[in-house]
Order: C-alpha cells, then structure tokens, then sequence
C-alpha cells in the first residue's frame, strides 16, 4: 500500500494540541502521558523531588512505573506501563554517545521491572518536543500509532493500517509517511517490533534512526526482558516522533564551551586511537569476538566451553570485510565512535524475505557470541541473516541465542527428541533447523513459539512433563531472575559471576563486565577488592542510564596515557569529562562521588521495586551452576588440567586417583560457597543486610527514606 493509501486508512481516535515547553539545563519537567483504553492524553508535571533524586532515564521509568502498578499487577495487565525516557545529557550532539534513552515495564520473562538502554532517534527527539518523559498504560481495542508531533505541538491516536508487520518494513514507511520529503526524513523517530514479539515473551523494541549517507532508515534494540510483547499486548504498533531538526543547543546548557572542549578531546582519541584499541570504527563491538576466544570467554555450545577451533569464522576480520567501511555508522548525531556497523545489501537466503536484499544492522559482538558460537554455529552468513531477522521480528537476539543453545543442549542429552520438537534436529551446529526455528516463532506456530516462553518457563515445562531431571535443568539453563545471561563465559571469573547475578534486572553485561580486571589482570584479588568493583561500577554503570549516555566512548577508547593512572580501570580522565558536562549542561553542584550517589539512590529503589514484587531477596540472586563451573564430566575433562591444578593450588585437594565425578563434586562445593561469600562482601558493601535488602541506615544515608520503602524493608528484615 503506498502512502497516500495508507492515509485514507487512517481513523483518529484523539488529538490534542499541547503547549510546547522548550528544554531548559537538559529538561522541560514535564511528562507525556497517554493512556489506550481511554485514550486520555495529558501532560505531568515532573515533581522537584523526583527530579532531585531520580534524574531521569531509568530513574523516571521506574517512579513512574512503581506510582503506576500495585505488588501484584501483571505484565499483561492494563496498569502495566512502558515508560520512555532520555534524562538532562541526552540528546546534545558535542559530546559521543549522549543519544541514548532507557525503556522501563513490568517484564513478562521476569515478573520485575525490566531496564533496557537503547539508542536512536525517539529518545532526544520526544525530549525536543518538550517531554522528559513518556508513560503509556491502557491497552487499545485495535492496533494503534502513536504520533508526537514537535514540529505543530500536536499529539494523537490513531487506527492506521500500514500493512506491514515487521520492523524493517514499518520503519522505512512510517519515516515516509510522516517526513515532508526525503530530506525531512532525518526529523523523524520510529519505535516498532515485529511479527515474533506476538507470540513470544521475549518481544525488544526497535528505535530508528535515519542514514543519511545510506538513505535508508536503521534500527537500534531496546532489548532485553519483553518489552516489545509488553508493546503488542498493549496494540500499539508504532510509536512516531517528528521535530523540526537538530541544531546548536536545543537542550539550553549551562556552558556549552566546556561541552565542546571535553568532546574536541575525546574525538581526537578515537581519531589517534581507536585503530590500536578497540577498532571500534571498522568492527564495531564484533572486534571482541576473537579477543574472548584467545582469552577462553567466548561462548560455546551453551557456555559449556570458551573457545573453538573453528571460531575464526566469526572473527573480527571477517566481520570487517563484511562491515561497509569509511561511512559515519553512528545511532546519534555527532557521536564519534561509529560503531553502528551494518551489512549493506545482504540477500536473504530463508524466510518470508528470501532472496530480497536488506540491510542488516550488525552483527555485534552479543549476536555472534549468541546466535553464533553459542549455539556451535560458526557461519558467518547464518549469524547476520539470524540477526537480521531477529530484529525484523522483533525478538532479543541475547535471549533468543541463549535459549536456542540450551534448547540444543537439551536435544544432545535426550531430553528434546523429534517427536517434542516438531521435527527439528537441535543439535549443535545445526544452522538450517535453527534458522526454522526462528521463521516458527514469529508465524506463531509449531516448537519455535514454545521457544518464545524463554529458558526459565522452558526449564519448568521440560520437569513438569517428565523430560529431564530439573536439577539438570537449572545447571544448565542460564538464566537469572528469568532473563537470559549475555555471551560471556562467567565460570573462571568470580566477580563477572556477581557482575551477572546480582543485578536487579538479571544478568546484562551492562552493569558490570569485570572479567578482564579479574580472570586476566587479578587487579581484584580478594573478596573486599570484588566488592568493591562490584559496588563502583555498577552504580558507575547505572549513571548512563540515568542522564542519556552510551557506555561505550567511557572505556572502548582510552587515553594515552590512561595505564599510567592511579585507577585505570576507571578511566579517570573520562570521568572527570563525564563530570565537566553533567554541570555544563544542569549547572548543578556535582562531582565523582555525588555521581556515584545518585546512581545508589535508583539502583536501591529498584531493589526494593524488585521486593515489592515479591523478589529483591539472596535466592533471587543464585546462579545457575553453569555459570560457575563445570556441569558435565565432558566439561571438566576439556580443561582437566586447569581444574585439577585450582584442585591442588586452591582447595588442597590431592586429585590423584579421583573419579571425574568426585573431582567435580569438591570444585563445585568449593565454587558454591566461594560465590555465597562474595554475596556477602558485597551486600555488605552496599549497605545492604545479609538477605541482600537495604538497610533503612542506608536508604537515611541517600535520603530516599521514603515511608513506602521504609516499610517494604521492615517487613523483610532478617
């Protein structure tokens, strides 16, 4: 249907206009919110409190969402919401990486609110259109768009039928329908998810953004914990954003000098650098790949082992010499880094799309670590038609690779057979039957929409039925709280194992990647120096989040002489940039420790959102064994040396004479309780009590002793 087509489909169920607020020191204080049931449109007012100690991003979506939900409200419930939100740097375009927004829901895998970082276009242009904020709840009767339209100051409902139901495609023509003509295309911001979020619980969201060097419209992934099935459930198809453009000083800063130095800085960094670090401007995050095989960390065949011989076919290079190169790749204007690479006219060689040639955002390194070698599929052309689809339907491609390569494990141990798969052979490797898999899921139908439920209702279902032991089951399922482990081999770094298993969402990379300064460096040797590590950089972390930031320009380009430091796992230089703009653009007192203090104000907010839920608690915060060590005798016998030495060096133990299975046994009570001592150290070092709740002394020290959360910890003390 062409564009004219499609506006004669067009029934408007509300518009309104709204009076435009333009930003002042990074924010307009005012919240869009949009109920579907009622489809009630109005604007809130961003109380001083919530400004003071939430700062925006994650900190909003999650106040709203706690003001918005009971204990016991359900991710399918009306009062669910999706809140989307930049925070005060976000959207400045003199500094690398300041286009990101965070999505906040009730999580279908998790049944706790779900955090996820995203890039784009929507996040800074809902900001330009005069909201900090945007708070959807309700659900609509039929499928519905949602227009935010900067450049009038009009917003509305509308009933459209676009005739589309995957991403790539709603992207490119609701960017058209709404843009004046090509050039106008550049002010438009699509969020939209595909055919397979209907029919899993694992559903991200794609935010667009516009090439301008490629003329085509790209997506970036709000990934993890559902949010895009929370989106369907909810009928909203799209959600659309336009402005009229991006120029100079649209978030008013403080001091837009300091900004501009510090970014100058910076840019010169990944100019002299980046080609002798971290490649990001010609392989992106894929530049890892081979870096975590030669360090033992790349996922294999469901984490069983970290590394493979036949893992140089997802290489670094070869993603580079599949990456176009010498173009712009970056996901917001004036970021640096480029690390947005893409595969241009990629032909389709399965599905609905077979044969046409698309544009594939990607892969990235959690794609070929997920799709890839995860699953013991070493094809680089599975791995970018996999990726293409997964986000084209909408699904997460960290959750769909993790579940798959369990699924295959499963299949290798009898516990999945023809019969239970419909006909498919998951054994590892098996590329073609993983690729089905896929195309089953998003038609809804067959093995591939159970796949949808996610590993942990998986591990229930296969015990429930009688297919396996569940002690099995819950070794080798990596999950945590419900959601899916990114593509990192956890199993001989004792902090990364906490990194992963202590975050309040479930384990995402983004919170805390310590492996190198751990496994390889041993800059964190003792139990007081991880819980150290575990304190700062979480809550460092957690501050991107909050203020509209990428993580990536902190650390994936260092200063020269950055080694020569006092911290240099820090960045300190980065910091003290990251610092210079907070108060360049607010103009408020600030800080490296009060930094660190506004992320524990959320961080511990959504702990005791988790409690609320009926989580938040130490057993929530267990790791499945796989994450920790060996689960199989074949497991322990690849790395027998290795694990035989740590028997002698750490545990005393002569394993002369052992049986595998008893030299297993000992590692694994060893690896166990080290873990739960970790826990300690670090709930310790939170201020939290030994169940892993905060401390009412604690929350005083933060000053969001607010009488519900007071209670909440009361009622779960010790």
């Amino acid at each position: 249907m062409d564009i004219k087509g499609i506006k004669e489909t067009q029934n408007v169920l509300k518009e309104c206009s709204y009076d435009w607020t333009p930003l002042d020191r990074g924010y307009t204080d005012k919240i869009l919110y949009i109920n579907l049931g009622t489809h009630e449109i109005s604007e809130k007012i961003v109380p001083l409190l919530m400004k003071e100690k939430f700062v925006g991003g994650r900190g909003y979506g999650l106040k709203l969402l706690w003001d918005a939900t009971a204990p016991d409200t359900q991710w399918d419930d009306p009062e669910n919401e999706i809140n989307i939100s930049s925070g005060p740097i976000g959207g400045i375009t003199q500094y690398s990486g300041s286009g990101k927004s965070i999505c906040v829901s009730l999580s279908p895998l998790t049944d706790i609110p779900i955090d996820s970082n995203v890039g784009g276009f929507f996040g800074p242009f809902l900001k330009f259109s005069g909201f900090d904020a945007m708070e959807i709840q309700g659900k609509a009767e039929k499928d519905v768009i949602i227009f935010i339209d900067g450049v009038n100051h009009k917003i509305s409902i509308s009933e459209i039928d676009i005739g589309e139901t995957d991403s790539h495609l709603l992207a490119e023509k609701l960017t058209g329908l709404y843009a004046d003509d090509e050039k106008d295309k550049k002010n438009i911001g699509v969020v939209s998810t595909g055919a397979a979020a209907e029919h899993s619980l694992i559903g991200m969201l794609n935010f667009s953004f516009y090439d301008p060097k490629r003329k085509l419209v790209r997506m970036k992934q709000a990934g993890r914990g559902g949010i895009g099935t929370v989106f369907r459930n909810k009928k909203i198809r799209a959600l659309v954003v336009k402005i009229p453009g991006v120029k100079g000083n649209l978030n008013n800063v403080v001091d837009l000098s300091a900004i501009i130095e510090r970014g100058k800085t910076f840019n010169k960094e990944m100019r002299d650098l980046d080609d002798s670090q971290a490649e990001m401007r010609t392989k992106g995050t894929a530049h890892l790949t081979n870096i975590m095989n030669d360090y033992d960390l790349l996922p294999v065949n469901n984490y069983q082992y970290g590394s493979h011989p036949e893992a140089n076919g997802i290489h670094s290079e070869v993603w580079k010499s599949r990456f176009t190169q010498g173009i712009p790749d970056g996901c917001w204007i004036g970021c640096n880094m480029a690390c947005s690479k893409g595969v241009d006219n990629y032909e389709l060689k399965s599905g609905p799309y077979k044969g046409q040639k698309v544009l594939v955002d990607g892969p990235e390194y959690e794609n070929a670590g997920g799709l890839g070698s995860n699953c013991g599929i070493f094809n680089p052309d599975y791995v970018i038609e996999a990726n293409f689809y997964c986000d084209t339907y909408g699904i997460c491609t960290i959750s769909w690779g993790t579940t798959v390569a369990f699924l295959m494990e499963c299949y290798e141990n009898g516990i999945l057979n023809d019969e239970r798969t419909g006909g498919l052979k998951l054994n590892f490797g098996n590329a073609d039957s993983a690729m089905e898999l896929l195309h089953q899921l998003a038609r809804g139908e067959g093995f591939g929409k159970t796949a949808g439920l996610g590993t942990r209702k998986l591990k229930k279902l296969f015990a429930e039925n009688g297919w396996g032991d569940a002690s099995f089951l819950n070794d080798i399922g990596m999950e945590n709280k419900g959601l899916e482990y990114s593509e990192y081999v956890s199993k001989e770094s004792l902090a990364q194992q906490g990194g992963f298993a202590m975050t309040n969402k479930g384990p995402q990379h983004d919170e805390a990647w310590l492996i190198f300064m751990d496994m390889v460096n041993n800059q964190i040797p003792s139990f007081e120096d991880k819980a150290e590590a575990l304190h700062y950089f979480p809550m460092f972390r957690t501050w991107f989040g909050l203020v509209g930031l990428c993580k990536l320009p902190w650390n994936d380009v260092e200063p020269e002489n950055n080694a020569e430091t006092d911290e240099p796992a820090k960045v300190p230089e980065h910091v003290d940039n990251y610092v210079t703009i907070y108060k360049a653009v607010t103009g408020n007192r600030f800080d490296k420790h009060e930094m660190i203090r506004q992320s524990e104000r959320v961080y511990n907010f959504q702990r005791i959102f988790n409690l609320r839920r009926g989580y938040g608690t130490r057993k929530w915060d267990a790791q499945p064994y796989r994450a920790a060590g060996p689960v199989t005798v074949e497991e322990y016998e690849s790395r027998q040396d290795r694990y035989d030495n740590q028997l002698r060096d750490l545990m005393g133990v002569d394993p002369s004479g052992m049986t595998t299975l008893e030299k297993m046994r000992i590692t694994r009570e060893y690896r166990e309780d080290q873990y739960e001592k970790l826990l300690d150290a670090v709930y310790l070092r939170r201020g939290w009590n030994s169940n892993g709740v905060p401390k009412i002394s604690h929350l005083k020290e933060l000053g969001i002793d607010f009488p519900d959360l007071v209670k909440l910890v009361m009622d779960n003390q010790d």
